[in-house]
């Protein structure tokens, strides 16, 4: 059974099980130092983007995001600052504490422990969300705060993240608040904007209303993404094909009881470190 944390782990040191993850991904320690020094270059020669941040650690995340692909991490890097640049109100001067409230509501959050293979485990409670009290943009907001963090973590940039998307509760009325911008901006931020990779998502407990909602998806969805996403139902034993019931929430037919959907936030708090980081992505702590 994992174990609870809510913390980063920002243990630059990987485990003997990731690192050998890390290897099979192209890693190399003997050429790390090369590498970036090689992307870092690549970067400077070409015009696509102009990062604010280019020391080792930073530039780490897009690598391994990208299995080491030099010119495939300068696309994903070029993306995420395309993003950054249209979406500013998501990453410029957004307080974190103050989308302490959404977590509260537990529409959207993250498990303090991992899956079978190391995977953190992102959910998104849409069935909760109220549109007169949390706006799309909150949403977005919480969202890029958390994959910022997911990507701190080097664990996470080797073996990634999930995403559980539970519709229980999701009605029509939720359907007015999404359009092709939204579906948009959901797809660059689960697969092509961020350095962290979600390895796979999965539709739980949807009903008639996620045909429409697909539908507004699906023009922004490739062959790929579509071999990434699961729809299950209220089929938990589906789910547990893909992600152990050890490592799930009862609610979805898992042995963990619920967590503080508040506690990442306040972690946040004490961790002087994490704050540091945050900060050179633009927050205000």
């Amino acid at each position: 059974m994992p174990s609870f944390e809510y913390r980063l782990n920002l243990e630059p040191e990987l485990p003997d099980d990731i690192k050998k993850v890390a290897i099979e991904q192209g890693e190399c320690e003997e050429t790390r130092a090369q590498t970036i020094e090689e992307f870092r270059n690549y970067i400077l020669e070409h015009n696509g983007c102009q990062p604010h941040r280019t020391e080792d650690e930073y530039l780490l995340r897009f690598l391994r995001a990208r299995y080491w692909n030099i010119p495939h991490s300068y696309k994903l890097l070029c993306n995420y600052y395309k993003f950054r640049d249209q979406n500013k109100s998501y990453f410029e001067k957004v307080r974190p504490m103050d989308l302490t409230y959404i977590a509260a509501k537990d529409i959207v959050h993250v498990t303090p422990y991992r899956d079978q293979c190391g995977r953190r485990i992102m959910i998104y409670r849409f069935g909760l969300w109220k549109p007169s009290e949390v706006s799309t943009d909150d949403i977005f907001r919480a969202s890029v705060c958390l994959l910022e963090m997911g990507g701190m973590e080097p664990i996470t940039q080797v073996v990634g993240g999930i995403g559980i998307f539970d519709l229980q509760g999701f009605s029509l009325s939720h359907i007015l608040h999404l359009s092709p911008s939204v579906a948009s901006k959901m797809i660059a931020l689960m697969v092509t904007s961020m350095p962290t990779r979600v390895a796979s998502i999965h539709i739980v407990n949807q009903n008639f209303v996620f045909n429409a909602a697909l539908k507004i998806f699906q023009p922004f969805m490739d062959a790929k993404m579509r071999e990434h996403l699961f729809i299950h139902g209220s089929d938990m034993a589906s789910l547990h094909k893909h992600i152990n019931p050890d490592c799930l929430p009862k609610r979805y037919g898992g042995t963990l009881d619920d967590f503080s959907s508040t506690a990442w936030l306040e972690a946040i708090k004490e961790d002087k470190q994490v704050q540091q980081e945050l900060g050179k992505q633009g927050y205000v702590m």
